[in-house]
């Protein structure tokens, strides 16, 4: 295991800047935080895992050279990161209908934890952007006498987990405010941020330029 870590100094650097980038908030931390917010701590968590695992995707993505056929092929990364913007501007409008629904006097209902996964997962894993951003950022510490691939999925790997780590602690914090949504008119405000805020990242996924965010 130690053969595929590059020397301490490179693999320090490695840590303290992927832990940077780790705390920046951006598209999977507004992910969710915003599960957190609208449907308690628990979902907060289990996206916090479905991020993760779609990262980590992304990530064996690139070292298997995957990211070269986006950044060659214009049409297969415009494909892949359309698709992840529509299922975005769908999870934002289907959350605008559930609030607008809702009746006064029923119960939070919080959505299946299975669902919560798979949406989590299927939002990060479409996010082209961010297996470019992998093949970018993980050659940079890459020991030349260690094979390359395996070095690579090795960074990946602990890249996110350390992301997983950070994003639990946003979970955790966003869960805490969580119970101020709990009443009937607070929670259809919120439903209806949340909605606003994933229709509104999936417009973002869109216009945005080519740099990977997490």
């Amino acid at each position: 295991m130690t053969d595929l870590l590059p020397p301490w100094p490179l693999f320090s650097a490695f840590l303290l800047a992927s832990l940077a980038l780790a705390v920046t908030p951006g598209p999977g931390v507004l992910y969710v935080v915003t599960r957190s917010l609208v449907q308690g701590r628990g979902c907060g968590l289990v996206s916090v895992a479905s991020v993760a695992f779609g990262n980590l995707g992304n990530a064996l993505a690139a070292s298997i050279g995957l990211a070269a056929l986006f950044a060659v092929s214009s049409f297969a990364f415009s494909v892949v990161k359309s698709a992840g913007a529509i299922y975005l501007i769908y999870l934002g409008i289907r959350m605008f209908r559930s609030s607008s629904v809702e009746s006064p006097a029923s119960k939070p209902e919080v959505a299946p934890l299975g669902c919560v996964f798979r949406e989590g997962f299927v939002v990060a894993l479409l996010n082209p952007k961010t297996t470019v951003f992998f093949a970018a950022f993980l050659p940079q510490f890459l020991d030349p006498s260690a094979p390359a691939m395996l070095q690579s999925m090795v960074l990946g790997a602990l890249f996110v987990a350390m992301a997983a780590v950070t994003d639990s602690a946003y979970a955790l914090a966003a869960g805490m405010a969580a119970p101020a949504l709990r009443g009937n008119t607070a929670r259809r405000a919120g439903l209806r941020i949340g909605g606003g805020l994933f229709v509104s990242l999936g417009i973002f996924t869109v216009i945005s330029g080519d740099r990977g965010t997490r």
